[in-house]
Parts: structure tokens; C-alpha cells; sequence
């Protein structure tokens, strides 16, 4: 009996996880759709795309793309496999100021629509 019990509650969490990643996802798409519906997307993303430039993180992934073609070899790398080597840096490497102004800026946006 303490098995079915034990089971139950296991399967009760994994179905309250999953619960909670759909309302994420649903989250995630109205905040979403209401920064695109405004215009206010295009703007993050130009400030973003500025900011990056400010702090040289542009050219530091161009020179990291330049080395990932001269390891590999220009007629042996995709694009698709450029994008996905350098994507995880170039994630990694946003300065976490940036970062936290822009999470700032969505969250000001989402208090006052």
C-alpha cells in the first residue's frame, strides 16, 4: 500500500511539474505577444543590439567565428553548424548588466500594459 501511495505522489509531483511548464510556456507567449503587439520588442532588440556592440561582445564572437572556421575548415563547416557552435558562447558571454536592464525593462512594460 505505502508503494501505490509512494507512486501516486511521484506521479502527482511529475503531473504538477509539467502542469507548471505548459503555464510557463503560456506565459511566456502572452508576455510575448504583448511586446511584439506594442513595438516595444524591436526596441529591446535594438537596445540590446547596441549595447552588445558598445561592450565589443559583437567583435569578440565575430573573432571566436573566425577561429571556429580556421579549426575547422571553411569548406568543412555549415552555417548550421557555425550557429550552433558559437550560440552557446555568445549566450554565455552577455554581460549580466545588460541582461538584468533588459529583464528591468520588460518587467516595466508589463506593469504598466
Amino acid at each position: 500500500a505505502s508503494r501505490t501511495l509512494i507512486k501516486m505522489a511521484a506521479n502527482k509531483e511529475g503531473n504538477a511539474a509539467m502542469d507548471r511548464s505548459v503555464l510557463d510556456a503560456q506565459v511566456r507567449a502572452s508576455v510575448n505577444q504583448k511586446l511584439e503587439e506594442s513595438g516595444e520588442k524591436e526596441r529591446l532588440k535594438e537596445l540590446l543590439r547596441k549595447k552588445l556592440i558598445e561592450r565589443g561582445w559583437r567583435d569578440e564572437l565575430k573573432e571566436y567565428c573566425k577561429e571556429v572556421i580556421k579549426s575547422k575548415g571553411l569548406e568543412q563547416i555549415s552555417v548550421e553548424d557555425l550557429v550552433s557552435e558559437i550560440t552557446p558562447r555568445g549566450r554565455a558571454t552577455i554581460p549580466d548588466d545588460i541582461k538584468a536592464e533588459l529583464l528591468e525593462r520588460i518587467r516595466k512594460f508589463l506593469s504598466t500594459n
